[in-house]
């Protein structure tokens, strides 16, 4: 297996690029011969190209033209050669399992993309003792949900062999590949307390010690994954994907609020979600409306009257909430 220094592979000289991206411009037309003036090509945007690396130790690949997460799964596996299924998550700036720099459904255009993918496959038997393991679950947006928090004295906490950024990949040998987060989490809530059943989980292969953590040489290593005020890439479910201005600190503490909410009445965390929620939230002039709001966008997800009605005010009424 080929290692990578601290810096992976250099960009081609010449090539304008800062850190996760870089901007490959078309060759300039020569001038026209005199005479009456053609007309012109409407200007090109550049294309954007993203520098990625496997967590656990690659070469430096570069990608671009993806317009949503699976694709982007795609297009990192056909550069390293392995299946799109492979791929658990992806991080921001970080080889590390950090689930402060998950990548969701937006990408600075400065950010580096680091793949975790699949390691070794263990099985670990719960016994439900309470009606919450203490488990905070996401998913990657193509098919797996994974543990992005584990509380502290919980049943799982307990359980030395279940770790952060864990695939969950069946309960009792039922397959949940496929499933998003919050079926996940109510399929494990479901279940009756005082008999144990099975965990499948899928850990992701382990970094080498000695790659180096990437990240923006202007930034702090505690900053988040999109800077406010930044050009993001933002990827969508449908449609292309489209660049955009970061959000400001008023949406973003917005949005923590509501993933906070999300992870109090559901056992999940979506940053995406609670970012779509903000901008419902902002455009209802009441509790009731956004209700009828996210029944039409996110309907499966059933979310209980005094859930929304926390959201609502988290957005509209911040401080009342928090006093």
């Amino acid at each position: 297996m080929q290692r990578v220094g601290r810096h992976g592979r250099q960009p081609p000289e010449g090539s304008p690029m800062e850190n996760g991206v870089g901007q490959e411009l078309r060759t300039p037309e020569p001038p026209a011969a005199e005479g009456p003036a053609a007309p012109q090509a409407p200007h090109a945007r550049p294309r954007l190209v993203f520098h990625t690396q496997l967590a656990h130790g690659s070469p430096t690949g570069r990608i671009e033209g993806f317009t949503n997460v699976k694709e982007l799964y795609a297009k990192i596996a056909e550069v390293f050669n392995i299946s799109p299924t492979e791929i658990l998550f992806c991080t921001l700036n970080t080889h590390k399992v950090d689930m402060q720099k998950l990548l969701g459904g937006q990408i600075g255009l400065e950010d580096f993309i680091f793949a975790h993918v699949r390691g070794e496959t263990k099985e670990v038997e719960v016994t439900k003792t309470e009606d919450a393991l203490g488990l905070t679950i996401t998913d990657n947006g193509a098919g797996y949900a994974f543990i992005k928090r584990i509380k502290e004295g919980s049943i799982i906490n307990r359980l030395q062999t279940v770790c952060v950024g864990d695939s969950i990949e069946a309960i009792n040998d039922h397959t949940i590949v496929g499933c998003r987060h919050y079926e996940v989490a109510r399929m494990l809530r479901e279940l009756p307390r005082a008999q144990p059943f099975t965990l499948r989980l899928v850990q992701p292969k382990k970094a080498f010690d000695m790659i180096g953590q990437r990240m923006r040489s202007s930034k702090s290593p505690g900053e988040g994954r999109v800077g406010s005020g930044k050009e993001t890439l933002r990827l969508r479910t449908q449609g292309p994907a489209v660049l955009e201005e970061g959000p400001g600190p008023s949406e973003e503490e917005a949005a923590r609020r509501v993933d906070d909410l999300l992870e109090s009445y559901m056992g999940i965390r979506d940053c995406e979600l609670a970012s779509t929620m903000v901008e419902a939230a902002k455009g209802s002039p009441s509790a009731a409306q956004l209700a009828r709001g996210l029944d039409s966008v996110l309907g499966e997800f059933a979310f209980p009257q005094d859930f929304v009605a926390e959201v609502w005010a988290a957005v509209c009424h911040p401080k009342a909430g928090q006093e």
